[in-house]
Formats: structure tokens, C-alpha cells, sequence
């Protein structure tokens, strides 16, 4: 992939965070969602690249998406693989509360998992916990032994889980450990990426959320040299016949960072939409806006966080003309 997509990316997160700000706290989950996808897909159109959706948003709950197998970009330029949610978080943005995002990967042509729209048990740790950690281990074997790789009390930990009546007895079962726990409404991606940044206070993302989402997780973390694993939970026999059409045939696989993102390189890239613990959301005063974004690249390591001031006179469309 070619460097200079990076900050080609920021600027669509931008766009996209920018136009569904505007629907922060109004209840209306659909509008926010739909103006960051106009927003995401007008600001790709522009960008000098082949790109091929294998991860898009809103099949569950057919919601405006950017459907799996649409083209963005030019038409000239690399071959990549795109992974994006356009609204990480649009009940969140409905609400007003915090972590809502605008993601965006991408790798080289073929290199993501293309993950059914379906749940999926995930555990998410930091660069400490890399290569010690499993999935199938009982619950209070991985929190020791992530409490132990990042040299903490086992009360000095925090794990965060989806707020949902399914993790009920997970949740009993990390309460006796006596490791704290935040529960969040939505928004599992800035959860697990919160897990390789010590600002953030997190420690451990565990819990059933959705498969594509892991996708999106994986390659940050795959720029941070954290760590994500998965099992795929298909709920019917509509979910199983679907994992077999897209060749998925054992159930039990356990999804490694090779498997949800392969070769050696990867770019993504989130714009704050709301605040949280990682990123400022969208702040509005007049004709101007500011952002806070975080952009990263696997192959170099670099991760950099960007302070984005906008005119929005000059570029009412998130677009300049040419």
C-alpha cells in the first residue's frame, strides 16, 4: 500500500465524524448514520485507489450502509481491502453519550477476514498480554495472567463488556475475581483499541459483540501490537448456512491476529464522533469545527493523533473542489 493513503483516510473518518456530529443527543440514530455515510463515500470517491468493501455496516439492522462488495476510490492506484463502520456508535450518538467513532481499514487486496454479520466472542488485550492469553482459558485464568503481564493488583484491573443480559454470568464471574469492570452500552471497537493505550484506563475487552467489528479492532491492534481472538457464534440455522457459503465450516475456530488480518501491513484510522477516554468528539463553533483522530500503519508502527481544525464555509460537503 502506498504511504500516502493514510492521511487519505483521515480525511474520510473526518468528513464522516464531522456530518454525524450534528445529530449528537437528537434520538435519531438513522439520520447520524446515514449522514456519515454520505459524507464517507463522497470523501472516497476522491481517493486514488481500488477498493473493494469486505467489511461494511448495517446488515443486521439495515441500516444505510456501504455495502459489502462496493467499489471506492478512483479506480487507479493499489488494490486494498476496505473495513469500515462509517458510525461506530449510532445509538451512541443518539444518545450523547461517549466512544462513538468513525473507523476505517484497510490492507492489501485479500488480506481481511470477510466476517459474517454475526455474533462473535472476542477477547482484546494490550501489547503486555500478546501471545499469553486464550480465548477458551476460564475467566479468572486470563485475568490473572493479564493482571500479571501488566504488573497490576488483580482489583487494579479493568475489564470492560457490552451491557446485555447475555453477559450476565461473565460478569459475575469478573466480579469474583475482584477485577473492576465498566460496562458500556455500545461500541466495542474504541473498547478494544482502548485496551493498547495506558491513558485509557482498560485493560481487557471480553464478551460477544459483533464479528465485522473484530475485523475493524483487529487491524488497530494489529498497528499497536495488541492482541484480539474470536469464535464466531452463528445464533440459527439462516446464521450456520451462511458461514458454510462463505466456507466457514468448523464453528469451534478460534480467529487469530493472522486470521482477521494478514500480511504484514495494515492502516486505520478513527475520528472522535463523541468524547472518549482515546479521542475528543466533534466540537462546533460557528463556520468552524475541530476533530481529534488517531491514524496508524503496521508496517511502520507509527501512530499519530491529529488535531483537525475545519472551515466548514470553505468545504460545506467535507470535499475541497478542484
Amino acid at each position: 500500500m502506498e504511504r500516502s493513503l493514510t492521511m487519505e483516510l483521515v480525511r474520510v473518518t473526518e468528513a464522516a465524524a464531522l456530518s454525524s456530529a450534528r445529530w449528537m443527543g437528537r434520538g435519531l440514530s438513522d439520520d447520524a448514520d446515514d449522514a456519515a455515510t454520505t459524507a464517507m463515500r463522497t470523501v472516497f470517491d476522491t481517493i486514488p485507489m481500488r477498493g473493494t468493501v469486505v467489511i461494511g455496516e448495517g446488515e443486521m439492522d439495515e441500516a444505510p450502509m456501504l455495502y459489502i462488495g462496493e467499489k471506492l476510490g478512483t479506480g487507479t492506484g493499489p488494490l486494498v481491502d476496505v473495513a469500515v463502520d462509517p458510525l461506530e456508535g449510532t445509538s451512541i450518538v443518539a444518545r450523547g453519550s461517549w466512544n462513538a467513532l468513525s473507523v476505517i481499514a484497510i490492507a492489501d487486496g485479500g488480506n481481511l477476514l470477510h466476517a459474517p454479520d454475526m455474533y462473535m466472542k472476542k477477547l482484546a488485550v494490550g501489547p503486555e498480554a500478546v501471545g499469553k492469553v486464550d480465548i477458551n482459558a476460564p475467566t479468572k485464568e486470563t485475568l490473572e495472567i493479564v493482571a500479571k503481564a501488566k504488573n497490576k493488583e488483580m482489583e487494579d484491573l479493568l475489564v470492560v463488556v457490552l451491557n446485555r443480559p447475555r453477559h450476565e454470568e461473565l460478569i459475575e464471574e469478573i466480579r469474583e475475581t475482584g477485577a473492576r469492570i465498566k460496562l458500556i452500552q455500545d461500541g466495542d471497537v474504541a473498547a478494544a483499541i482502548n485496551t493498547a493505550f495506558d491513558k485509557t484506563g482498560v485493560d481487557v475487552l471480553m464478551g460477544t459483540g459483533g464479528a465485522p467489528e473484530g475485523v475493524l479492532a483487529a487491524a488497530a491492534l494489529k498497528c499497536l501490537g495488541g492482541e484480539i481472538q474470536g469464535k464466531l457464534l452463528p445464533d440459527n440455522e439462516e446464521e450456520i448456512a451462511r458461514c458454510k457459503r462463505m466456507g466457514i465450516t468448523d464453528l469451534d475456530k478460534v480467529y487469530y491476529m493472522d486470521d482477521f488480518c494478514t500480511g504484514d501491513d495494515a492502516i486505520f484510522a478513527a475520528t472522535g464522533v463523541t468524547d472518549g477516554e482515546l479521542l475528543k468528539g466533534v466540537q462546533f463553533k460557528g463556520q468552524k469545527a475541530r476533530t481529534e483522530t488517531v491514524v496508524m500503519r503496521a508496517k511502520s508502527g507509527t501512530v499519530r493523533f491529529i488535531d483537525g481544525q475545519h472551515s466548514l464555509k470553505k468545504k460545506p460537503n467535507m470535499v475541497m473542489e478542484s
